[in-house]
């Protein structure tokens, strides 16, 4: 089997679940050794309250062939990130790989809810969570991995920046919260690519989420149940797509044309030639844009 990431160091910030586990375990079955980070852990749960913990994506990534190593941080503690930094670079010496996957806002916000309308400490405390916790992980953790060149940094968001630039996203938290992710990576190009690394955003399409399919009631089996209400979600990808994005982008050598652009699991797939796990490319953003967005009844023909 391939592995293109042998002897490199990953650091994925957030991959307890969702995108962020799939991308530790994509970073690992191509041999990297990948630092797992998150609130949940098997001794004490986040006020997720769901059962999934940053020692199981560590044992995930291992079984697909990398070394996992699960380190419970909460970001929005500046000195608990630095010693994570520390660590990694007192057993590697070395990152070759920034994934700032922190999120945990989906029990904060409020679907269509005017800003005056909505819980004001929940809408900061997202900020805080999806903003503040990127800017603290980077402020750290780029020392180590301008070190070497060639290092990468992926800004995990939600939308592409050409869909949220035209398209109102849930409330204004959550909009500004993606947007400003965004250009986060638009200005990490500017600040990483005269020293040797890249930066960019990257969005997964309508992810099949562990929390998505309790929400639908569905497993990763019998995801297809969920289409007779919300047949929309035939466009739905696992987060091992985005994951191999990740994969992909990071054993490119030539990943700095890429520096500071808006990225999608979709639109990579194409570029890099990977599929989901059932072979499938589903290009979600342009369907969303084409066909959801438009009234359109659902057909995924042409877009997976």
């Amino acid at each position: 089997m391939s592995r293109p990431l042998e002897g490199k160091i990953a650091l994925v910030a957030g991959a307890t679940r969702g995108a962020g586990r799939g991308i530790a375990v994509e970073l690992g079955a191509a041999g990297a050794t990948v630092y797992v980070t998150g609130r949940s852990t098997r001794a004490r749960r986040s006020e997720y309250d769901r059962p999934e913990t940053v020692e199981d994506t560590a044992d995930l990534v291992t079984a697909a062939g990398g070394h996992g190593i699960a380190v419970p941080v909460d970001h929005l503690e500046p000195g608990r990130v630095r010693a994570l930094i520390d660590r990694v670079d007192r057993e590697q010496g070395r990152l070759d790989v920034l994934v700032n996957d922190i999120w945990g806002g989906e029990h904060l916000f409020e679907w269509d809810t005017p800003v005056w309308e909505h819980d004001l400490d929940n809408g900061l405390r997202l900020l805080r969570l999806a903003v503040e916790t990127h800017l603290v992980t980077s402020h750290h953790a780029l020392p180590l991995l301008l070190r070497r060149p060639g290092g990468l940094v992926v800004e995990m968001t939600d939308g592409t920046a050409e869909y949220n630039r035209d398209t109102y996203r849930v409330n204004l938290f959550y909009d500004l919260a993606k947007a400003s992710v965004l250009r986060m990576a638009f200005a990490l190009g500017h600040e990483l690519g005269p020293r040797g690394a890249t930066a960019v955003a990257l969005t997964p399409g309508w992810l099949r989420s562990e929390l998505m399919l309790d929400h639908f009631g569905v497993r990763e089996d019998n995801w297809r149940d969920a289409l007779a209400d919300v047949p929309h979600f035939a466009i739905s990808e696992t987060p091992r797509y985005v994951g191999r994005a990740v994969a992909a982008l990071a054993a490119d050598p030539d990943t700095a044309r890429l520096n500071g652009r808006s990225l999608s699991s979709g639109a990579l797939a194409r570029e890099y030639g990977f599929t989901d796990l059932d072979g499938s490319r589903p290009d979600a953003w342009r369907y969303l844009a084409e066909v959801q967005d438009r009234g359109r009844p659902a057909d995924t023909t042409g877009y997976r």
